[in-house]
């Protein structure tokens, strides 16, 4: 289950730099979900996403956040959700979807879903308390999710544990208080997955962008 490359917390600490796209969107609230096997376009097409274009780069997407708040005022009743390809460790595909100021990672139906014969693994953090969750997905099972790594649910909340563990993310007990937690989701995704997210993916990539609705939509 893990990547050949073993990532630490130490990796994803870029998430912690004054200019980092990613820091900006822990403080205002993001939900990233990989999806393998699946392609941008689908999923937010199964999001009811209505089309907004496409964005070089996370620079052109936090500007149309910024544009789509603008228009929507201080309560909107949608999220403005940027997506792209992202190829693992072995070559295969992943679909990485990114909802700006929301929490995707909420909902589970899609999730369940998206997942149908395929992995799906989520983390989010709202703008609020704030809240930070992760999810693992597997053929359209919930298998591990949780806040804390110490409180876990799912059909096999225990199945991460060692990799939990390896990453110092104590399932048992308290984690270590210098580890960056948020770091070590990121690398725990990537252990996953076998995507390696970094700054310059984030930067770089090409942006499907769509408003989704906060609610799902039916079936």
């Amino acid at each position: 289950m893990t990547s050949t490359s073993a990532p630490t917390a130490a990796d994803y600490g870029w998430i912690r730099s004054p200019a980092s796209f990613f820091g900006h969107l822990m403080d205002t609230g993001y939900s990233m979900l990989l999806v393998r096997d699946v392609l941008p376009e689908q999923v937010l097409g199964a999001m009811g996403g209505s089309p907004w274009g496409t964005c070089r780069g996370s620079g052109e997407l936090g500007d149309a956040h910024a544009e789509f708040l603008e228009e929507c005022g201080d309560d909107p009743e949608s999220a403005l959700v940027g997506a792209f390809s992202a190829r693992d460790a072995d070559g295969r595909d992943w679909a990485v979807v990114l909802e700006l100021g929301s929490d995707l990672g909420a909902r589970p139906e899609l999730l369940a879903t998206f997942s149908v014969g395929t992995r799906a693994v989520s983390h989010d953090s709202n703008s609020g308390k704030p809240m930070h969750f992760f999810h693992w997905y597997e053929n359209g099972e919930r298998r591990t999710g949780f806040e804390y790594p110490t409180h876990r649910d799912g059909t096999t909340p225990d199945d991460l544990n060692d990799l939990l563990r390896d990453l110092g993310l104590d399932p048992d007990g308290d984690s270590d208080p210098a580890l960056d937690s948020k770091a070590a989701v990121l690398a725990l995704a990537e252990r996953l997955t076998g995507v390696r997210m970094t700054e310059e993916l984030l930067r770089d990539a090409e942006y499907l962008v769509a408003e989704v609705p906060e609610e799902p939509v039916d079936e």
